[in-house]
């Protein structure tokens, strides 16, 4: 009972020799598990090398956006999917099969494909586009809203010469009721001194 084993497990223990088939497979399984994940962080380098080629890319492109723009936040992100960020919605993914590059934008109603390539200058080009249509609606949205707040200065303006006039007006009527109330005042009193 306590110093001795029982027959059945004398027979299936392994003698010294041998191996056990489930300590095989685990070492067996620890071994593919290593090389996965050694191909899914080269695959991971990779996508970041391509994606820094693109990034060096549009140095060129993103020296010209003047400097008071500052609509545009470049930079790689190294996450589990390696991401080229061209600005707070828009960024740069490689495909599934890690060579094509994808330009993505963020919408309130999902993530919207802009353009794919597997060339370099072509997704260079989808960039380009991709800014100077942004940089055109800052510039209309800028002039919309100057001129729009032109028209709501003067509205307000208008309104507030309204309200002065009409507190004028009340102050004027209010001093001369107030002047006539101690005119007759003055005169009752002047009145009740003079009756005999």
């Amino acid at each position: 009972m306590w110093g001795r084993k029982p027959k059945a497990e004398e027979q299936a223990a392994p003698a010294p020799g041998e191996s056990a088939p489930l300590k095989d497979a685990i070492r067996q399984a620890r071994i593919e598990s290593a090389e996965q994940s050694a191909v899914v962080v080269d695959l991971r380098d990779a996508e970041l090398a391509r994606l820094e080629l693109l990034n060096e890319a549009l140095d060129p492109l993103f020296a010209e956006i003047p400097p008071e723009v500052e609509l545009f936040d470049r930079g790689i992100s190294r996450g589990d999917t390696p991401r080229l960020w061209i600005d707070p919605v828009a960024h740069v993914v490689m495909g599934r099969d890690k060579r094509r590059y994808r330009l993505v934008q963020d919408t309130r109603y999902g993530r919207k494909i802009l353009a794919e390539s597997h060339d370099i200058g072509e997704m260079a080009d989808a960039v380009k586009h991709y800014l100077a249509a942004r940089l055109v609606e800052r510039e209309r949205a800028l002039t919309e809203g100057s001129s729009a707040l032109a028209g709501n200065l003067e509205h307000d303006m208008r309104i507030v010469w309204r309200k002065r006039r009409w507190r004028m007006i009340r102050a004027f009527l209010f001093g001369l009721a107030m002047g006539c109330l101690a005119l007759f005042g003055a005169l009752w009193l002047l009145a009740l001194q003079l009756k005999p």
